[in-house]
This record gives C-alpha cells, structure tokens and sequence, in this order.
C-alpha cells in the first residue's frame, strides 16, 4: 500500500518552520522533473483573478521566470487578467504535472516586473510574438479573423526589419507567494499535501501537512 511510496515530504514538519527558500527548492527539483517528464508546456498554469463583482476567473498561462522574489508571467495589461490583477493586486496559481501525478498550488499579491526586465524578455521573444503583442487587443471583441491578420499586417509593414519596441500596456507581473501548496498523489486517494505559509514576503514559512 501507499507506506511502501516514499515520503517525498519526509523530516520537512518537524520542525514546523523553513527559511525562506525552502519551497522554492522543492519547486525546482519538481519543475526539473516535469521538464523530463512533460511532452508540453511544462511551464504552463492556471492564473486565477476575480473581476470586479468578485467573480472568480481562470486561465492558463506560461511560467517565464521563478525565484525567491515569485512566479514570473507576461500579457497584456489590458485584457481581462490584466485589469483584474492591477485592480486586486492578488491572484492564485496552479500547476499541474499530469504525468508524475503532482500539483503546486500558489497565492499571493501581485507586482509589476520592472520595466527593464520585461524588455529582456520581450526582446528574446520570436519576432512574430512581438509583432503579435502589438496587434491583439487581448479579451476585446474581434470582428473576424482577417481583421486581426490586418493588424498584423499592419504592424509588421509600421516595423519593417527593424527592432520592435515593446508596448507599455505589455509586461509582466510577478506573484509574490504568502502560501505554497505542494500535491502529491498516492493510492486510494490518501495523497500528500504539504503547505507552506507566511505572514509577510520576508517571514519565515511555517509547514503544515494536510489531510487528503
């Protein structure tokens, strides 16, 4: 039964407490498995926000960048997720690795990258992305297809072959995380959670293990 599967968490509570790299390890030696393992997009995750009325949306995007400042994404910040994280500054992620049956779940505020940052990654983007971040008004409604093959048209003949400068309502944000939640499956659904909470960006985190 499942006591034959190893702990993946084991001699993580006893102490009840974790510096505050201790589940950005644990993410990255699970991110480089899912990588491994993963035929697509290990990167990708649910980006959860609420609009204005308090209704819950969710999405997938692409994790760009991690570390211990936060979970780095880019869009548009004018489409819905955009307005709606400038506006509650909070949101939830999740990932979820099919094929080693694992789930990191995450929640936090929001920051802006700088705008520095978000030049590096914009310039590393393939010349039609960037083309593309130009010509879709992201979550606006479109008319047809061709209107927005106009606008890309329009905008690949405005930069010709030179550089292409990146939009100021395109950037990134970053989610700080107060709480991580790491899943892993075991038989008859009595699965290992383990959350990693804090009450500030620069506490320490207190572990907890969950039940199922």
């Amino acid at each position: 039964m499942s006591e034959t599967i190893k702990d993946p968490f084991e001699g993580l509570t006893k102490g009840n407490s974790a510096g505050n790299a201790e589940p950005f390890r644990i993410f990255s030696e699970w991110f480089v498995e899912a990588e491994k393992a993963e035929s697509n997009d290990p990167n990708a995750m649910s980006v959860a926000t609420v609009d204005e009325n308090g209704l819950p949306n969710v999405r997938m995007v692409l994790l760009k960048e991690v570390d211990e400042r936060g979970f780095v994404f880019y869009t548009n910040y004018e489409s819905a997720k955009g307005r709606e994280l400038l506006s509650s500054g909070k949101a939830a992620l999740c990932f979820h690795w099919k094929s080693l049956r694992r789930c990191v779940r995450v929640r936090g505020p929001v920051v802006q990258v700088a705008d520095e940052e978000a030049d590096t990654y914009y310039a590393s983007r393939a010349r039609g992305s960037r083309i593309g971040a130009w010509a879709s008004k992201q979550s606006r409604p479109l008319e047809s297809r061709f209107a927005l093959e106009k606008e890309v048209a329009r905008y690949t003949a405005k930069f010709g072959f030179g550089e292409i400068p990146r939009p100021a309502h395109w950037s990134g944000f970053r989610v700080q995380p107060v709480e991580i939640e790491f899943w892993q499956d075991r038989p008859f659904r009595l699965h290992d959670r383990l959350v990693f909470k804090r009450d500030a960006l620069d506490a320490a985190w207190t572990i907890q293990r969950l039940y199922p």
